[in-house]
């Protein structure tokens, strides 16, 4: 019988008789006795680990995707919202001059920009992503009510193209999961808007882009015959969005087809589709 056992025992023989002050003190003894007994026969020896021998070459950073988001704050708001609730990001671009760029999470950490997310196949992107938040309104309030997207001065992207291309550099993300915010929530976000300049991200060599010829070349038999709407979901689907896939006009279906357009065709972004957006989807897929 072990110590512990025999202590257990012990105890349980002397609650049927009223104990004296002095078998109350030889009992706890006797319990103290056993516990550093179990205690030290349970004992193991400090963990090492070796991490310079062996190392694997199967392996990838956890940071899959670059998100590109605006706050549609001031600075002020934005380093608040930013640092003391919730949401977070990696990365704060400013809208000073010259811009500043504030680290808000360390790169190995979670932030919580995406929300709820997805991309080619890929959910819960904020587990698999950097986030940059841009400081930028997005969209303001002309003087006869009506509503318009606000430009981005050229000195914020001057600064958030080498960000941009030192974060992809050292996770090894591809250029076709840098995305904005209204590409993985087509259903709720549409930052960083029409105006964001994803075709001077991709001269860069940032981001995957439409060849042009390619494009004028597939127009014509586009324009003569436009594709079913079933096609276009399912080439948006290809490309990467989550789409329904049941051929009908829809809201949602409206939704996404507008975020492809903001990112690809900026002049027009309805949601409607037509000759140039299938173009613009057959060449990115290279498929007819």
């Amino acid at each position: 019988m072990s110590a512990a056992h025999a202590a257990t025992s012990f105890v349980h023989r002397r609650l049927k008789d009223p104990a004296s002050h002095r078998e109350r003190r030889r009992f706890n003894r006797l319990a103290m006795a056993a516990g550093a007994l179990a205690v030290s026969s349970c004992g193991t020896a400090p963990l090492t680990i070796d991490a310079q021998s062996y190392r694997s070459k199967g392996f990838e950073s956890r940071a899959l995707f670059l998100i590109i988001h605006y706050t549609q704050l001031n600075l002020e708001r934005s380093l608040e919202v930013l640092t003391r609730g919730q949401v977070s990001s990696h990365y704060l671009l400013t809208d000073e001059t010259p811009p500043r760029i504030y680290r808000l999470v360390d790169e190995n950490l979670r932030a919580f920009h995406a929300g709820i997310s997805y991309w080619a196949g890929h959910g819960n992107l904020n587990s698999a992503s950097i986030g940059i938040e841009i400081v930028h309104p997005g969209i303001s309030t002309e003087s006869d009510g009506s509503l318009s997207f606000v430009p981005y001065p050229e000195r914020q992207i001057d600064a958030l193209i080498p960000l941009v291309r030192d974060i992809m550099k050292r996770h090894q993300i591809r250029p076709d999961r840098v995305l904005g915010h209204s590409d993985i929530a087509p259903q709720r976000k549409i930052d960083p808007g029409p105006l964001f300049p994803w075709k001077r991200l991709a001269r860069e060599g940032l981001i995957r882009w439409p060849d042009e010829q390619e494009v004028a070349a597939r127009l014509p038999a586009f324009e003569a015959k436009l594709p079913s709407l079933a096609w276009f979901q399912q080439m948006l689907s290809q490309h990467g969005y989550q789409v329904e896939q049941h051929g009908e006009a829809t809201e949602p279906t409206r939704r996404v087809i507008a975020a492809f357009q903001m990112r690809y065709r900026p002049s027009r972004y309805d949601g409607l589709t037509d000759a140039h957006t299938a173009a613009l989807l057959a060449v990115l897929n290279q498929a007819s």
